[in-house]
């Protein structure tokens, strides 16, 4: 078993490694705490009888993130949704975000940041631990504090995460091992030179334990590398080092 975890720490200090900037000179550099409360469930409550109720889901999700070494808020996203459960490992999703956005994300002044929002998650056991993923797209609108006005407000955005929890049962039966990695991809250019431009936006590089603390509740704790790239933005690139605390609630 600790030869696969030592396995999955070198992984992860891999994906840290390439999600790290080329060009340190040009970079930016910031601590941040990031807290995060995931709510999911079912809607079996409303029919037991009915067990096709089961497969709608429901999704609510709210975060706060501190910036400029955790002395203030930067951002907070509040994001419920929708879904339907195409068999017990996939699940398909739509739903909003709002998501309040300051510096050293903002330039200069805060703005709203608003998001439609796809997607497709999958799930499944293994004899090393559970891998899961998560494919998003998202339609970004912006309101009109966005840091520079431009014709096409309307960015989009997909995403992709790749997760593993390694169990490590020899410490504790509820103990995990937790590696993830999440690549950003802007698809298209916003009229705006200091704000999204198509192509590699960023990748967030995960590395932390969680424990079951019950049959509903998880907690995940660990360092998370943020890397946002802007090739073609007169802004410097930006990596973050996120303090990352996690509360998982499965109904």
């Amino acid at each position: 078993m600790f030869k696969k975890i030592n396995k999955f720490i070198l992984l992860a200090g891999l994906g840290l490694a390439f999600s790290s900037p080329v060009a340190a000179d040009n970079t930016v550099e910031d601590f941040q705490v990031w807290g995060n409360v995931t709510a999911l469930g079912n809607f079996g409550f409303m029919n037991p009888q009915n067990p096709d109720l089961k497969k709608f889901r429901w999704w609510m999700e709210g975060q706060g993130r501190f910036g400029n070494d955790a002395t203030q808020f930067t951002q907070s996203l509040i994001r419920p949704g929708l879904g339907y459960a195409i068999t017990d490992k996939i699940v398909v999703w739509a739903g909003y975000a709002w998501a309040p956005t300051a510096e050293p994300l903002s330039i200069a002044r805060p703005f709203n940041e608003h998001r439609i929002w796809q997607q497709v998650t999958w799930a499944d056991n293994f004899s090393f631990g559970r891998l899961s993923t998560r494919s998003r797209f998202e339609q970004r609108f912006f309101d009109h504090n966005a840091p520079i006005a431009g014709n096409d407000d309307v960015g989009h955005r997909f995403r992709q995460l790749v997760k593993l929890a390694v169990p490590m049962p020899s410490i504790d039966p509820n103990l995990s091992f937790i590696v993830q990695s999440e690549l950003f991809i802007a698809m298209n250019t916003v009229d705006n030179p200091a704000f999204i431009s198509r192509g590699y936006d960023q990748n967030r590089a995960f590395v932390g334990l969680g424990y079951k603390v019950n049959q509903f509740a998880t907690v995940e704790v660990g360092y998370m590398n943020q890397f946002i790239n802007r090739p073609h933005s007169a802004r410097a690139d930006q990596m973050m080092h996120n303090f990352v605390a996690n509360l998982f609630l499965n109904f």
